[in-house]
């Protein structure tokens, strides 16, 4: 159930829209289910509608008016609360109706239970699916009624009643969403023609011109020369930058002027104080780079995972929040055909990117450097690293669902979620050519009966699964490809399969593929360097020798008895 509360400065006005039939198309058979006192005059069951109805007004207006002669009445005295089911919701009786209003009106305030002097209100019945409660904030008593927040208190009051009554329980949040468009600005956006408002194409601009920037210098310079965005840098009186607003050109006001939005406006860790924050936590890259970004945002994506579940709250947030990045920065390097998925994939996750835990961006250092220094690289000629990167994506994004699971995010579970369906279809476009061009490159069948055994011996919880994947042909080959330059197969599965565990992985081997990929690109350990990390004899648990009387006689003494 959602509940929509606005405040307003005629009553009769409201009244007469709710019990409107010619107008409102959608409005049928308008009646009272419920009122402050059970016995509020009904225009829509009396004979009389035009003066039951002012008769309604009259009451509902009373302690306002007695409120207005000594100077106390407020100038917004209308409280208004529409409350509507989901469309999969059964149809609630009137008296059922009746009941959420009178719980809805004490817990916000307006009118609490057991007090006499509580607010005069009723509620209005005109469609199958919802109500309206209008209420005046005027009590018995002349003073103002108490109703801060109330929209919290009846969202709270709703999801009592949701699992009392059966119904859809809608996701809640935490208050940390970036603020929706207004009906308005989606009625600009129709007109002109755009799938999305001007505040939400802001909102993904300045995004990926933050996942793209190593500094506030490079983020207002990277904004200043986007295509068709306006930007007005705020300055303190010593030349500091103090802010920053961004507005779309086209997109004016009555008097033809910019419609300008703050980074606060378009999303709460857009501000430039919180920007601030995560530039100065980017891994700044010291001399020549040796590795491959993508194999380094790759290897971390992969680690998230681990650090969402063992990490503290503050360094997970950290690591979500650059995982955002990574998203936000992905289409800028990724084919044009992949980049719609790409971009909803990122404008879905910003959700899960925030919660009511302060992040401690330092934790994430290595991902943004990593992100940062992908961006500057020329785009992939293959799909291979991208779908290496999409494929440690998933799984962190399944990670992420569970970690705010279990701390009840109901939003951010939501997005999570949304944005694996974004991930799963782009990984299978980008995936499809590089799997293939391997698996057209199978080893001899005896090369592949040797590493049967041997992913056997290293992963033999998710052997079978590995060997029934479509994939496998792509993973014997590059097994068959790392053995070529000095790679040990059986040590790269449990290194691959050591960094993080199969489960969440519904195609294992193709998981397989992209992790040995990235871990045979580094050079080949050398002879003696293997050598360490194969396991000693000397490590090896002894096998204990029995001794009888005739071989103990053999054995030479002690050191101890020898000196003796």
């Amino acid at each position: 159930m959602i509940a929509k509360i606005s405040s307003g400065k005629n009553t009769a006005n409201l009244i007469r829209y709710l019990y409107d039939t010619k107008k409102a198309k959608d409005h049928t058979d308008p009646h009272l289910v419920a009122s402050w006192d059970g016995f509020a005059p009904d225009p829509g069951r009396a004979e009389n509608f035009d003066a039951t109805k002012k008769l309604l007004v009259a009451d509902l207006d009373l302690h306002v008016k007695q409120a207005e002669r000594l100077g106390r009445a407020p100038e917004q005295h209308v409280w208004h609360c529409s409350i509507r089911t989901a469309q999969t919701d059964r149809h609630l009786s009137d008296e059922e109706w009746g009941d959420i209003a009178r719980r809805v009106v004490a817990a916000t305030g307006i009118a609490p239970d057991g007090d006499p002097d509580g607010c005069r209100w009723v509620a209005v019945r005109h469609a199958p699916d919802h109500i309206h409660i209008a209420a005046t904030k005027v009590r018995g008593d002349l003073r103002t009624a108490r109703h801060w927040n109330d929209y919290l208190t009846a969202d709270r009051e709703l999801a009592a009643i949701e699992k009392e009554y059966g119904l859809h329980q809608v996701v809640r949040g935490d208050r940390t969403a970036a603020k929706r468009p207004t009906r308005a600005e989606q009625e600009k956006a129709r007109r002109a023609s755009h799938d999305r408002t001007a505040r939400e194409r802001l909102r993904t601009t300045v995004r990926t011109a933050v996942a793209a920037a190593t500094s506030t210098q490079e983020f207002i310079s990277l904004l200043e020369h986007t295509d068709n965005v306006l930007v007005d840098v705020k300055h303190f009186p010593s030349g500091d930058v103090r802010g920053y607003t961004v507005a779309l050109q086209g997109d004016t006001n009555g008097k033809k002027e910019p419609i300008w939005y703050s980074g606060s406006e378009l999303s709460p860790d857009l501000s430039l104080p919180k920007i601030r924050q995560r530039l100065e936590a980017t891994e700044q890259q010291q001399g020549p780079r040796r590795t491959n970004p993508w194999h380094q945002a790759t290897g971390a994506a992969e680690r998230i995972p681990h650090h969402l579940e063992h990490g503290d709250n503050a360094a997970a947030h950290a690591h979500l929040a650059a995982f955002g990045e990574a998203l936000d920065a992905l289409p800028l390097r990724a084919p044009q055909e992949m980049r719609p998925q790409l971009r909803q994939a990122a404008e879905t996750f910003e959700r899960a990117t925030r919660s009511r835990i302060q992040a401690e961006h330092q934790h994430a250092r290595a991902l943004r450097g990593a992100v940062r220094a992908m961006v500057r690289e020329p785009a992939p000629k293959d799909g291979a690293l991208l779908a290496m990167f999409l494929d440690a994506a998933i799984l962190a994004v399944i990670a992420a669902a569970r970690w705010h699971q279990l701390r009840h995010h109901d939003q951010q579970v939501a997005a999570a979620h949304q944005t694996l369906l974004h991930l799963q279809a782009a990984y299978e476009q980008a995936a499809a050519t590089p799997l293939a061009v391997l698996a057209q490159r199978r080893p001899p069948q005896q090369v592949v009966e040797r590493h049967i055994l041997i992913i056997r011996q290293a992963v033999p919880d998710h052997a079978e699964k590995v060997l029934q994947d479509p994939a496998f042909d792509a993973l014997a080959t590059v097994l068959a490809d790392a053995e070529k330059t000095g790679h040990d197969p059986k040590q790269l599965l449990e290194q691959a399969t050591g960094q993080r565990a199969l489960d969440d992985a519904r195609r294992p081997a193709r998981v397989l593929t992209w992790r040995i990929e990235r871990l045979s690109a580094s050079p080949a350990p050398s002879a003696p360097t293997r050598a360490a990390q194969a396991p000693s004899t000397a490590q090896r648990p002894s096998t204990p020798v029995q001794t009888t009387p005739a071989t103990r006689a053999t054995q030479p003494p002690p050191p101890q008895a020898r000196r003796r």
